[in-house]
């Protein structure tokens, strides 16, 4: 039996909790702590998911000796921060999308994790989830030819509060770096290269973050891919891959889907689904376990390399719509 793997999250908002339910769905996962800035909040977080330690701090929890990974589940804009102070300590990362708020700062985490020798990975659940994995699969046996364009598109309508995360830059608000990462994630997925060119086109928020932006994504072959990502409207939320062959077209958000059909000229349409677990988190959870028990650094589907070249199209799009994002935030 593989040695338990002791998780501690740092954080307890909407996500951690997400994370947390499917925790329990993973063989060899144990909920040793997590800390909040709260510690009645902490505590609470503690009771209601079985994790049997809570710290009021996040350096209380980074100096716990038994904690093996960490699972860095606060705002973006502390995301580089945070990261950083738990790989200082000596422990393995997980870190939740964006990876940070700016390309320095991810560059900064890599040459961290890399010169300590520790694991660390961006949290695209995406990657991982049992339907892309077998897309991207038939996508490499050629099932729709070569691939030569591919749309993805997320977001939802969300009420303007200059306090919220959405809205507030100083935690890394906009659409972006919040849902527009999935598309962008889910292009460098099935294009297997970063764009040589990103042209960005949209709109701010009064706060002075994206609201919403469109995106053509070049490649030097002539490939091209576009996406949406928007908090004022209500997208398809899908994904269609176009091939010299035929295309592929998703059901369900882009970033969780349900299943994908692949329409082929004089061919039936053919419609691949399979189950994910929990809330489908628990495939990347058990991925970076799997990591650990194999002495690896870096994720071999998900590697920094690739975190770095999502991040530097998420930048370029942001400076060409005006925002200027900054990693150096309280936490």
């Amino acid at each position: 039996m593989p040695p338990m793997t002791r998780w501690g999250f740092l954080a307890t908002g909407g996500i951690a909790t997400t994370v947390a339910g499917d925790l329990p769905l993973v063989p060899g996962a144990e909920a040793l702590a997590v800390a909040s800035r709260d510690a009645g909040r902490a505590a609470a977080f503690a009771e209601r998911h079985g994790f049997a330690r809570s710290y009021g701090s996040y350096a209380d929890l980074l100096a716990d000796p038994d904690v093996d990974v960490v699972y860095v589940a606060t705002p973006h804009g502390q995301h580089r921060a945070v990261a950083r102070a738990a790989l200082e300590a000596g422990k393995h990362v997980l870190v939740e999308k964006a990876f940070t708020t700016t390309l320095a700062g991810a560059h900064e985490l890599v040459d961290l994790a890399r010169d300590r020798g520790l694991f660390a990975m961006e949290a695209m659940w995406t990657r991982f989830q049992p339907t892309v994995v077998a897309l991207l699969d038939a996508l490499a046996d050629g099932v729709v030819g070569e691939v030569r364009h591919v749309h993805a598109d997320l977001g939802f309508p969300v009420p303007e509060d200059p306090a919220g995360r959405f809205f507030d830059p100083v935690l890394g608000g906009g659409a972006l770096l919040d849902m527009g990462v999935y598309p962008v994630s889910v292009v460098r997925m099935v294009m297997g290269a970063a764009p040589s060119e990103v042209v960005a086109r949209g709109s701010l928020t009064s706060t002075g973050v994206d609201a919403e932006s469109s995106l053509l994504l070049a490649h030097a072959d002539g490939r091209t891919a576009t996406t949406l990502s928007t908090i004022l409207a209500r997208p398809a939320r899908h994904g269609t891959i176009t091939g010299t062959g035929g295309r592929v077209e998703t059901e369900g958000a882009v970033h969780a889907p349900d299943a994908f059909v692949v329409h082929r000229p004089d061919e039936e349409p053919v419609r691949t689904a399979l189950p994910r677990t929990g809330r489908g988190y628990a495939h990347m959870l058990e991925h970076v376990q799997d990591c650990l028990d194999e002495g690896r650094t870096e994720s071999p589907l998900w590697p920094l390399s690739t975190t770095l070249e999502v991040m530097g199209v998420l930048e370029e799009a942001l400076q060409q719509l005006g925002v200027r994002m900054d990693d150096d935030r309280p936490v």
